[in-house]
């Protein structure tokens, strides 16, 4: 079983949970210059990280199910954050506040290791994914999204996994074609 899961399973069987929340298709739950402190797993739907800047938009990750989905600055620092979360699809959460978390975190030394170690999983991922847009072509990072998350391509539509991919979606369909 995968750290994420385990976690989840543990949060679950302890019932830590806080609520649940529904968001409906293209609704933010969070928005540019908002602070959010609670992590969120997805129960079903799909959501998506980006930053805006002029004109563009920025995918930079990917929420769908079972997965924790967190604006992590605004969850480390307590602060605004440029970040938005939008649900691209009707969406249900399940919400634990960073109080709750952190208690839940600290009440355990097996707990405090596995959320280290996703976190260090986390950095180390956010470190490859820059490295592959600054150093690698188009194809090659679609292979490497597409080897690592092959759900992806099932959850989220085409325009949002060429924005993740820094592409256009014409350039992502001619990959995928080929």
């Amino acid at each position: 079983m995968d750290l994420i899961a385990t976690l989840i399973k543990e949060i679950s069987d302890r019932n830590v949970w806080d609520y649940e929340m529904k968001l409906d298709r293209n609704e933010y739950l969070k928005v540019k210059g908002s602070i959010d402190t609670n992590l969120y797993l997805v129960k079903n739907g799909s959501l998506r990280i980006f930053v805006l800047d002029e004109s563009e938009e920025h995918t930079i990750r990917f929420g769908y199910k079972n997965n924790l989905i967190v604006a992590l600055d605004s969850f480390l620092n307590e602060k605004p954050s440029d970040l938005y979360i939008q649900a691209l699809k009707k969406t249900t959460l399940l919400v634990i506040t960073k109080q709750n978390f952190q208690n839940f975190i600290m009440s355990s030394p097996e707990n405090t290791r596995i959320w280290y170690q996703i976190l260090e999983d986390f950095i180390l991922q956010q470190m490859e994914r820059e490295r592959d847009i600054l150093t690698t072509s188009p194809v090659e990072r679609y292979k490497r999204v597409l080897k690592r998350s092959p759900q992806l391509f099932q959850e989220i539509p085409n325009k949002y996994i060429a924005s993740y991919l820094r592409m256009t979606p014409e350039t992502l369909s001619r990959i995928k074609k080929s």
